[in-house]
């Protein structure tokens, strides 16, 4: 998913413990509590080189299966990621998000945790609505819409790719936008326009080539794909859009309540 930040470091020492064998909890997971409490102790950071597995192996006195066992786990948790041919190291850690459960954008959802967001502007321009386009918009197939694809920095770390169908009278409104360091629902409410409800969904998805690039990870890589249409107070549409985000660097987080008669929908397709 990506090389990490830094290389040059040298790799951090590991503290030599003693893997108890008759202990009731497995060798790997002994190991894997220990690299966790390491990497807390020395206060390593993402891109930072941990010993490699032959160095583990003759700390630990443990085979070669232990040490991929506890690094797979690792692996697996988001804790670390392993470059072939190059080590392995601490892995950035996935920031939480609760787009898919509000009517916030990333621009709002970042500012509120003290982020920065910066957008490139792929695209901006009208286009005739195609048949699922038009169906999220409420509007003929062929109707005039404007599109809007973006390439979604968080921090300046690549975060997502974005495009956004608004039907004409409100996509017009984007045009006059400032839209690589400002929010386009700020701009949208100072022209009247405001988000009142919506349905969204998340779902697991690959990257294509173009995609794979954009977002610096490669085709074929997991990501999150985001799906919304939002209304407004008329029940009127105000825009559908998809937004894939690295599944290195978000997780979303869903707010639940038992107050909340509808609850969450699962479907399959």
């Amino acid at each position: 998913m990506g090389e990490p930040a830094r290389r040059g470091r040298a790799a951090a020492s590991m503290p030599s413990i003693r893997i108890d064998r008759l202990s009731a909890d497995p060798m790997y997971d002994q190991l894997r509590r220990q690299i966790l409490a390491t990497i807390a102790d020395e206060g390593l950071s993402p891109g930072d080189l941990l010993p490699g597995e032959l160095r583990m192996c003759e700390q630990y006195g443990v085979s070669r299966t232990v040490v991929r066992q506890a690094l797979g786990q690792l692996e697996h948790d988001g804790i670390i990621t392993r470059v072939k041919g190059k080590g392995t190291f601490v892995a950035p850690q996935k920031t939480a998000e609760t787009l898919a459960s509000g009517l916030a954008g990333l621009h709002e959802e970042v500012a509120a945790r003290g982020g920065t967001v910066r957008s490139e502007v792929l695209r901006l321009e009208r286009e005739p609505a195609g048949d699922r386009v038009a169906a999220a918009l409420g509007c003929d197939v062929g109707t005039p819409i404007v599109v809007l694809e973006r390439l979604r920095f968080v921090d300046d770390e690549r975060w997502s790719l974005s495009t956004t169908w608004m039907p004409e009278r409100i996509g017009a409104l984007a045009f006059d936008a400032e839209l690589e360091e400002g929010s386009l629902y700020a701009h949208l409410r100072a022209h009247g326009v405001r988000a009142a409800r919506g349905v969204r969904s998340v779902e697991a998805t690959v990257t294509d080539a173009r995609e794979g690039q954009l977002l610096g990870i490669g085709p074929g890589k997991p990501v999150l794909l985001l799906r919304s249409t939002v209304l407004d107070d008329a029940d009127q549409p105000i825009e559908h859009f998809e937004a894939l985000h690295r599944g290195d660097r978000t997780r979303f987080e869903f707010r639940l309540s038992a107050d909340d008669a509808h609850g969450p929908a699962f479907r399959t397709r």
